[in-house]
């Protein structure tokens, strides 16, 4: 991701790469990590001195802790787009949010977003279904992927519950677990190749179904996503933790 943020941003008139931060690359040049030529920004174990607009934090959540406490000390809004936090981490995410402009979502996918907005939307007319509804969520990421299951899947089981008052999530099933209950939530991760992306959130009623998918084919979906967030965070206040839904204006 750092690569594809790299580029892009290179790309864009109107914005420029001024750093580059990632312990393993340390020296090389961040255009030719990226594969788009020398740009002359070499990569650093740490934010470089002097000051920019804004951080795009594509890393895991141990780096995005670094990352915040240093924005929050040098000011410096900060889209952070790292998933798998622990509800500690969020909360520090959060209590930043009060001193220094931050964005933080699950997912930085537009499409993804969007459909995060459809899944509320069949929730709250499905909540009252004569029938009854099963919600189930089939998640699937390449093999390298470290969290399980993706904070997107989780963030769709979020909206779900927070619709129609599910209360027991589960992870996968196996042996005999009886009927199921309709306060129950399902999680299956698949993890396969080089898979950029993919959630189903399944809605599954008495002689109909709904599926609703989104497919990542590229990571630059993510990165455009985050590029957009960045400028529309820069010049916000402070004071409450933005999200995609503010970008994008739902």
């Amino acid at each position: 991701m750092g690569q594809r943020v790299t580029a892009l941003t290179h790309a864009d008139p109107e914005l420029t790469v001024f750093g580059a931060v990632d312990a393993i690359r340390t020296g090389e040049d961040a255009g030719e990590a990226a594969g788009i030529g020398n740009i002359n920004v070499a990569i650093s174990p740490e934010l470089p001195a002097d000051q920019a607009d804004v951080v795009i934090d594509f890393s895991v959540p141990t780096g995005l802790m670094s990352i915040v406490e240093k924005c929050v000390a040098r000011g410096i809004p900060l889209v952070a787009a790292t998933t798998g936090l622990s509800d500690e981490q969020k909360a520090e995410v959060a209590k930043a949010a009060e001193s220094i402009p931050l964005l933080w979502a699950p997912s930085m996918s537009v499409a993804v977003n969007l459909t995060m907005k459809l899944v509320r939307d069949a929730a709250r007319a499905l909540k009252d279904n004569p029938s009854g509804v099963d919600v189930e969520i089939i998640e699937r990421h390449h093999r390298y992927k470290e969290d399980a299951p993706s904070g997107t899947a989780l963030k769709f089981g979020e909206i779900v519950a927070e619709e129609m008052g599910q209360t027991n999530h589960i992870h996968g099933r196996e042996g005999r677990p009886g009927a199921r209950p309709h306060n129950e939530i399902g999680y299956h991760a698949l993890r396969t190749g080089d898979n950029v992306g993919e959630h189903t959130i399944v809605f599954g009623m008495l002689g109909e179904t709904i599926d609703l998918t989104v497919r990542g084919q590229s990571r630059d979906s993510y990165a455009y996503g985050a590029l957009a967030a960045a400028k529309y965070l820069v010049g916000k206040p402070a004071g409450r933790l933005y999200a995609m839904n503010d970008v994008l204006g739902f």
